[in-house]
């Protein structure tokens, strides 16, 4: 039987971890991996929803979670293996070789949410979208929604930058996986996020926006591999809602209207990918959303909860 306990983060929230005994660790690296489940109650719906966070980070949307269960969804979110709550000192933060071997709990997260439910929703935010997207293709029937926020579905920046990347990328071998690669950071979607600099969010900020994140070979090798099978099409069967900010903004110097565009990807290439996720999909573009659209201001959040219940009614049975 499960167990669930309090969740040391967020006060009536309930926790349970997920081990990976499978899960393979680095050299030096403490073991056995785990993700670890939250919910925001036990079972009051018949839908449940589980909600994917993107590169560092974890989940701390409370507000999110309200919005959901008023439409009638239990709320449940993973910390996938070495983010937020999963991270364990001496871990590598958000390291992974393969985006596929985060099947391992968002499958157990599934199996927990059917014992109670007879349908699921799944939601993914950036990099989160992306894993949601390439799990959700790998498993028909077994879903009743996908709701993508700002996922990350192609690298950023232009053509002859990809051109260059991807061979590099290769000759330098998974020997080099947990490498470094220096890339540039100017903090400032942190900035517009965090509540102890511009933002409104509150967040512990020792697993969010920490610098232990770093951007390794193997990593972003495992995400240009899915941005790969994304452009060559994937066959998700069930509705799905892409969701976006209405522009990008990539200045590098502080400016508050940072707090009301994408200042981390480009969501025309957002939009010009999603097409390539099913069949029956809907992109629907907010003015005024951030990056994590869940994050933007309240007259916002008001336009992206409105859309995503519209969306809800009208599909996920």
């Amino acid at each position: 039987m499960t167990q669930w306990v309090e969740d040391r983060y967020l006060a009536g929230y309930e926790q349970t971890r997920i081990e990976l005994p499978e899960g393979a660790v680095v050299p030096g690296e403490p073991g056995p991996l785990d993700a670890v489940l939250v919910r925001r109650n036990p079972p009051t719906h018949r839908r449940a929803m589980l909600y994917v966070h993107g590169w560092n980070d974890y989940f701390f949307q409370t507000h999110l979670a309200d919005r959901m269960d008023a439409l009638g969804f239990d709320f449940h979110a993973i910390d996938l293996r070495r983010y937020g709550r999963s991270l364990r000192e001496g871990q590598v933060p958000g390291f992974i070789t393969d985006l596929d071997d985060y099947s391992a709990e968002l499958d157990a997260a599934l199996t927990e949410l059917m014992r109670e439910h007879d349908s699921v929703t799944l939601m993914g935010h950036s990099t989160g979208g992306l894993i949601a997207s390439l799990w959700a293709d790998r498993r028909p029937g077994l879903l009743d929604g996908v709701i993508l926020n700002s996922p990350w579905l192609d690298l950023q920046g232009s053509a002859l930058r990809k051109a260059v990347t991807t061979p590099v990328m290769r000759r330098l071998g998974p020997g080099l996986a947990t490498r470094v690669l220096p890339m540039p950071n100017n903090g400032l979607y942190n900035r517009a996020v965090f509540a102890s600099l511009d933002g409104e969010w509150v967040v512990d900020e020792s697993i969010k926006g920490g610098p232990g994140f770093q951007v390794r070979i193997g990593w972003l090798a495992a995400v240009m591999a899915g941005h790969a099978r994304v452009a060559q099409g994937l066959s998700i069967d069930c509705p799905i809602l892409v969701l976006t900010s209405a522009r990008s903004d990539f200045r590098d110097e502080w400016d508050p209207a940072l707090k009301s565009a994408d200042g981390v990807l480009d969501v025309e290439q957002i939009a010009r990918r999603a097409v390539q996720l099913g069949s029956h999909m809907t992109l629907v573009k907010i003015e005024g959303g951030m990056h994590d659209l869940a994050l933007s201001a309240a007259p916002v959040r008001e336009v992206l909860f409105d859309e995503i219940g519209r969306w809800a009614r009208t599909y996920v049975v």
